[in-house]
């Protein structure tokens, strides 16, 4: 179907977590990508997954690959952390001193960070 869809017009592909996806599975995943490219070279395609999936990624779609690596830094954590606590359910499970120390050690335990 997106073969179908993708000969015809341009389009701009976004899949996320490439690489939460099965091994068996990435492998069809991306043959599916390479063949998309071949008959459709206008189409675009933006993946995102971890760094681990970055070599069969460019084995299927060799030539066509542009990467991007992004890592999070502790000034983006810090703040996603106080959000996300600050929107917890159960606020009664955490005292402020292990919030504390949640919001200063988890960013150094980041990679990348």
């Amino acid at each position: 179907m997106l073969q179908l869809i993708t000969s015809s017009q341009p389009v701009f592909l976004c899949i996320d977590a490439l690489d939460e996806c099965a091994g068996a599975e990435l492998a069809k995943v991306l043959e599916s990508l390479k063949q998309i490219l071949e008959k459709s070279p206008g189409t675009r395609i933006f993946v995102t997954g971890r760094p681990h999936i970055q070599a069969k990624i460019e084995e299927y779609l060799s030539g066509r690959v542009v990467s991007v690596s992004v890592v999070p830094s502790k000034d983006d954590i810090i703040p996603y952390l106080r959000t996300r606590l600050a929107e917890d359910i159960a606020p009664d499970g955490m005292d402020e001193l292990l919030e504390a120390d949640t919001v200063e050690n988890t960013p150094g335990n980041v990679p990348g960070t």
